[in-house]
Formats: structure tokens, sequence, C-alpha cells
């Protein structure tokens, strides 16, 4: 079990994004990588293709280190901890012990 998820709202606290607040499009466990929605924004030169004929600059979200994101509680930045509810491991928010679904 892993402290963000996907479709998690999480504030960025470093970086040139620092202070916005996004979805969890994508996590990437191995690599320790997220990908925000809105955030670290690059623009990306593709080649033409079948499925995008005229190539071009495409804006797309890159991924940024998950230590550099903190989930976002009833609209406070909190850090996450675990606990043991009815025989299931839940994530808690540290801030203010509420369980997070």
């Amino acid at each position: 079990m892993h402290k963000i998820k996907k479709d998690d709202l999480v504030k960025v606290i470093a970086g040139k994004d620092n202070g916005k607040q996004g979805k969890v499009l994508h996590v990437d466990t191995k690599k320790n990588k997220v990908t925000v929605e809105g955030c670290n924004v690059v623009t990306k030169h593709s080649k033409p293709s079948a499925g995008n004929p005229n190539g071009g600059i495409v804006n797309m979200e890159a991924p940024i280190d998950i230590s550099n994101v903190m989930l976002v509680v009833d609209g406070q930045a909190t850090r996450v901890g675990f606990t043991v509810k009815d025989g299931k491991k839940v994530r808690v928010a540290k801030k203010t012990g509420k369980v997070i679904e």
C-alpha cells in the first residue's frame, strides 16, 4: 500500500510549480514518480503518426518525484500514516487523524 494513489488530490511542495494543487493522473512506484494534472507541463515535439497525422507541438504533464507532493485532505496538506482498522490497513491523515478513503 502506498501513501499517494491515483485520483488523490495533492499539493506540490517543491519545484517550479510549488503551491499548485492537482489530481494525480499516474503513479510510477518503481521510479517513485507521480504525474499531477496541470503541474510540470512540458512542450513535446511529436512526429506525424497515424493517431496524429500533422504532428506538431504538444503540451503534456511530465512526472515529478513523489517526495515533492503532499496529500490534501479537507483543504489541508498533510502527511500520511497507516493504521489497522477492522483487520484492514488504511491510510490516515496525520494532521486530523481522519481515515482517507
